[in-house]
């Protein structure tokens, strides 16, 4: 994912940096227009509460038959489940990086949601609850 905006900054360990504004970045990637859409039309409230991402698990996948819409709609589950996690795990951050937005834990441990959000798009597995119960355990 190439955001211009956010810029290209790196460490001097080669790490990216986060731009001067994370709650901007967090507010930005919260958005997920596309997934948000899809669960008010079938009557899911998505609050950024971990209750929420099970009742996505519960939602019948008809985008599966939409190869056009299945890759957006992966990005914007990674993209909400990582918001999720960042509102609700103390200390857990998001950390741009040249190749996408990642989860980074207190323990230095980094999820990459966008990955997570294309397998459930696309499969259903894992659940976005499972992938969030294993994270906030961590």
């Amino acid at each position: 994912m190439n955001i211009p905006f956010l810029g290209h900054r790196h460490s001097k360990t080669g790490e990216a940096v986060l731009p001067a504004d994370p709650e901007g970045v967090a507010d930005l990637l919260s958005e997920c227009e596309l997934l948000r859409s899809q669960a008010r039309a079938v009557g899911v409230r998505l609050d950024d509460t971990p209750a929420s991402l099970e009742a996505l698990d519960q939602v019948l996948p008809r985008w599966r038959d939409d190869e056009e819409i299945l890759p957006w709609l992966g990005n914007d589950a990674g993209f909400y489940l990582g918001t999720v996690i960042v509102r609700t795990v103390p200390g857990a951050v998001w950390d741009i990086r040249p190749g996408g937005p990642v989860v980074r834990l207190p323990s230095g441990r980094e999820f990459d949601v966008v990955d997570s959000g294309h397998e459930w798009a696309a499969s259903g597995v894992p659940e976005l609850s499972q992938l969030y119960a294993e994270v906030a355990e961590a």
